[in-house]
């Protein structure tokens, strides 16, 4: 049963209905409103369930605002849920900001929960989970895709982001060329009829998904860089500026352009560039 003046963090299914909690689901019910990241999406949800709770919508465009108007909710002894489209709401998803100006507030934050996609992915994927890093979505452009990569490159963890669909050809052709030729996981679709879970190198992952049309919500996962000596990681960077440099002159470009280009794309001066890889 809902305590008056809480927020709930719910998690729901990441596909299939099935996964929700009977926690979450009496969560729901009594809560005074849920936020939903999407209310028309959540309403099917709350359909299949028979929950009639009334919903508000709280998303990126409208959380700094309804964060106010909930808290003040909250501090009149309302219950209120929050919950994003699928998994864990604040994980990658609007709600850390009403969760931060919760807590501040002195309301009860209490989290119900329940699937989140990129620790599914994980636990099946077969790569270490020793120590995981999180990074969200990978950036869309490729310059800053390929400079969030090489910051990553030296975390002694399994790599765990979110990709897109119509953009997982060319995310995987990045990750080869910054990080190397790791083990890694394409995870899509988890828990729904079209499940799909491609392990392979880097390399075989890049040319499989090239050209492919996928759909669907993908967790990618990639191994650990190697450990050892101090230096190693500086090393493979400076080992990925240069096949980057050699790409892109396969590309057409003269040397002090390629150069230039892939400077910028690893977030460093022509100059860093240039005393990298003669050093």
């Amino acid at each position: 049963m809902a305590m008056p003046g809480t927020l709930y963090l719910v998690a729901t299914p990441i596909g299939n209905l099935k996964d929700i909690t009977l926690r979450a689901i009496e969560i729901l019910r009594t809560v005074d409103v849920i936020a939903c990241e999407d209310t028309r999406h959540t309403q099917k949800l709350l359909t299949h369930f028979d929950i009639k709770t009334r919903t508000i919508s709280y998303h990126e465009h409208n959380e700094s605002a309804r964060a106010d108007e909930l808290v003040t909710r909250l501090q009149d002894g309302e219950s209120v849920a929050i919950v994003s489209d699928a998994g864990m709401p604040a994980i990658a998803d609007p709600g850390f900001r009403l969760v931060s100006a919760a807590a501040r507030s002195g309301v009860s934050v209490v989290p119900i929960p329940g699937a989140v996609a990129f620790v599914t992915a994980a636990a099946v994927s077969g790569l270490a989970t020793d120590s995981i890093f999180f990074g969200g979505f990978l950036p869309s452009r490729a310059g800053e895709r390929r400079r969030r990569l090489a910051e990553c490159s030296a975390i002694p963890a399994t790599l765990a982001f979110y990709e897109a669909p119509h953009r997982l050809g060319r995310s995987l052709a990045d990750c080869l060329s910054v990080l190397g030729d790791r083990q890694a996981v394409v995870a899509r679709e988890l828990t729904k009829l079209h499940e799909e879970i491609a392990r392979g190198v880097l390399s075989e992952l890049s040319a499989r998904f090239a050209e492919a049309s996928v759909k669907g919500e993908i967790v990618l996962l990639i191994s650990r860089g190697d450990e050892g000596e101090n230096g190693i990681a500086r090393a493979n960077t400076e080992a990925t500026l240069e096949q980057r440099v050699q790409d892109l002159q396969q590309q057409g470009l003269e040397k002090k352009a390629a150069l230039k280009k892939a400077a910028k794309e690893f977030g460093l001066t022509r100059s860093e560039a240039y005393r990298k890889l003669i050093g």
